[in-house]
């Protein structure tokens, strides 16, 4: 079970891997497709994102391509999957990257990720979300409650 989008998985390993790459230039799109085995196609609209973002620099010309637009501890992974979460939706699915980046460091960093979320649903009961949605007014308190099964 994957929580993440691959939209989300794909924005957060094309950051990373810019942020391994971009010295001394940026990194092009077809470079970065080429090591993660992706059409090009399905990186721009994640890319431009992050442009518009301020994570990525957009570089134009001969050598362009992208390079961070901030340092990297200033950038969060949690950020970056907020931001390609919210890009207008592409008409065909993103690609899954694939490469010893994604496989070595995002996937065990998303499946860590995934587990705390599971672990933090797993301590929610039903009791409790009853109990914070009549605290939060989400129901209407004058239906008579049925306990019948």
């Amino acid at each position: 079970m994957n929580l993440l989008s691959r939209r989300s998985r794909l924005a957060i390993t094309a950051v990373t891997d810019i942020a391994l790459y971009a010295r001394p230039q940026a990194v092009s799109a077809k470079a970065l497709a080429a090591r993660h085995d992706l059409p090009p196609r399905h990186l721009e609209p994640v890319l431009q994102a992050l442009v518009r973002a301020a994570i990525l620099k957009g570089v134009r010309g001969p050598r362009g391509g992208y390079e961070l637009a901030r340092e990297r501890r200033r950038i969060t992974a949690g950020e970056i999957v907020r931001i390609a979460m919210a890009a207008p939706d592409e008409e065909a699915p993103s690609a899954v990257p694939v490469s010893k980046l994604a496989e070595r460091v995002i996937d065990p960093l998303v499946a860590q990720g995934i587990e705390s979320f599971l672990a933090y649903l797993d301590a929610v009961t039903v009791e409790e979300l009853c109990a914070r949605a009549q605290a939060a007014g989400a129901i209407d308190i004058r239906m008579p409650i049925d306990f019948t099964i």
